[in-house]
């Protein structure tokens, strides 16, 4: 009897060890997407940086710059073209798009064209961007917490991921980290075929104003 008796004592102590040691509970996965893409939608403007990891079948390699919600954006691309990396230099304003290659001078694409390769101002787009990505994402799971975030595991279809990561043409299951007290994202991590895509988030609202550059006509 004491026996057991200890042996529910201990139980008991391992249990509240773990269950009592002052953890929250995590939110429920569901509630916290749809509050991370209402707090999206309100987004002014954010910087952004895109990294990969290993090989992955897309043409963006890197990227770095500044969004608004307007539309506007500069920063610089790496686009993988014809087996080489190219390092492109852009302003994105209105429907004209200034951009430079490794030499010569500033040349000029419309919206529309740049769209064919990569249109970074998608991003805080509304309907298309970060927003509705995570909106419709399938079977959000809150798995940790990390830091002042949130660690989400959840699904991506190949028809909303697409403008975003240029080259995705199957669902992706990825994860996001959304931060605990703006519910905003810091980060979305997309594992692919032969490497992973990161997609890094901050500054939001900071002013931000595209201008043309210097020597752009």
């Amino acid at each position: 009897m004491l026996r057991k008796l200890l042996l529910v004592l201990a139980v008991a102590a391992v249990t509240a060890c773990s269950s009592g040691g002052g953890g929250e509970e995590l939110p429920a996965g569901p509630d916290l997407v749809k509050k991370a893409a209402e707090a999206m939608r309100s987004v002014k403007s954010a910087a952004f940086s895109i990294a990969t990891d290993g090989k992955p079948n897309v043409p963006v390699k890197k990227a770095d710059g500044r969004l608004t919600a307007q539309g506007d954006a500069d920063g610089t691309i790496t686009l993988e073209v014809f087996g080489s990396l190219q390092e492109i230099t852009f302003a994105l304003i209105g429907d004209t798009v200034h951009f430079k290659g490794p030499t010569g001078g500033f040349q000029k694409l419309t919206r529309k064209e740049l769209a064919q390769l990569y249109d970074p101002s998608l991003i805080l787009d509304p309907t298309k961007g970060i927003a509705q990505l995570i909106e419709s994402g399938g079977d959000p799971r809150v798995e940790a917490e990390e830091g002042d975030a949130y660690r989400v595991a959840i699904g991506f279809s190949e028809q909303t991921l697409g403008p975003l990561v240029p080259g995705v043409t199957e669902p992706v299951n990825g994860k996001v980290w959304i931060d605990k007290a703006t519910s905003r994202l810091t980060k979305i991590e997309l594992p692919l075929q032969n490497g992973t895509v990161s997609v890094m988030l901050s500054d939001y609202d900071a002013p931000v104003t595209v201008t043309p550059p210097p020597s752009a006509g």
